[in-house]
């Protein structure tokens, strides 16, 4: 699959996750074999740059390419120089925020809020589209409610701007995550397009994933929440889309090592008091449905140390290593 001049190895995306998708998990799941990783959402006020949780978003050291940013906003002109500016920082493909459901940015006009103003969205297309040399995306939902569903004209005038590909969630705004995602919008914006168009929302299983691939013509998946604690997903999909089979689960032993250099990493990002309270919650996603994670977490929640946390992540999954050399997720946690 191919944005722009860039060869992708496959057409499985990350999706841009606030407070998830940083550098040290998109570089984790590129190595677990997605095709795209896209940036945490960057705001399109470039007066924001200075500070460092911005900072951190526009850090790609060592990221393997190519680079995408997302960047949010609803003034056609700052958008245009935020792409500017990141593009500046190393970023290959721009993606623009017009999916995020979040109240503080709808509140701004921004993200989702967008899809009420047809013509603004236009306008904020053509500006970054016209701002850089590189390639622009939009991922967007398919409306701001159910009654006012408007994806298939948002992708016409995507593709009229010179967007270069698609990324829709099957879901309004007003759906937040509530309800199963539907993917009939992302069918119909792929009839109706030139575009590479990507399926997000609920694809949690190769199975899903090559559901909605048959069912949608998509040409990708954008993998969203069923990356959280569990990278491997993407070379599960990868797998099961090349063979039809399942690959057995992993193994604790390798999952145990994953997640030490992940939680490493996060240190050396965040810094280390920073880093433990950021690693908290990825040690929950990777634990999340494993035999005595539950207790492992409160216990977790009182570490205040580097040492400490990763002497309890390898006292906890060498137990289970023990029990079993491959993961296994209690029934009623798995759900």
């Amino acid at each position: 699959m191919k944005i722009g001049a860039h060869a992708l190895r496959n057409n499985l995306f990350v999706a841009p996750m606030a407070g998830v998708t940083d550098r040290t998990f998109r570089k984790l799941c590129k190595r677990f074999g997605a095709g795209l990783a896209v940036s945490e959402m960057v705001s399109a006020n470039t007066l924001l740059y200075a500070t460092g949780k911005t900072r951190r978003r526009t850090d790609h050291a060592g990221e393997p390419a190519p680079v995408a940013v997302q960047i949010a906003g609803a003034d056609p002109a700052m958008m245009a120089e935020a792409a500017r500016v990141n593009v500046g920082h190393g970023a290959e493909i721009i993606d623009i925020n017009m999916g995020c459901p979040a109240k503080k940015v709808c509140n701004k006009a921004a993200g989702s809020a967008l899809l009420r103003d047809e013509a603004l969205v236009g306008r904020i297309l053509e500006a970054v589209v016209k701002a850089v040399d590189v390639p622009v995306t939009l991922k967007f939902r398919t409306g701001w409610d159910p009654a006012s569903k408007n994806a298939v004209r948002i992708a016409r005038i995507a593709e009229d701007a010179g967007i270069q590909a698609l990324a829709l969630h099957g879901r309004t705004r007003a759906c937040g995550f509530a309800g199963r995602a539907e993917h009939e919008s992302v069918a119909a914006v792929k009839r109706a397009t030139r575009l590479p168009v990507i399926a997000n929302g609920d694809i949690d299983s190769p199975e899903e994933a090559k559901r909605v691939l048959d069912a949608t013509g998509a040409d990708g998946v954008m993998i969203g929440r069923a990356a959280q604690g569990r990278p491997w997903i993407f070379r599960e999909i990868a797998h099961y889309l090349a063979t039809g089979e399942r690959l057995p689960p992993p193994l604790v032993a390798e999952i145990r090592a994953v997640l030490v250099e992940h939680l490493q990493e996060l240190y050396g990002f965040y810094g280390r008091e920073s880093g433990v309270r950021v690693a908290r919650k990825h040690i929950g996603w990777y634990t999340k449905g494993l035999a005595g994670a539950q207790a492992f977490r409160a216990e977790m929640n009182r570490i205040e140390t580097c040492e400490e946390q990763l002497a309890a992540v390898e006292r906890f999954l060498g137990r289970l290593a023990e029990a079993a050399p491959r993961l296994a997720y209690e029934e009623e946690l798995a759900a």
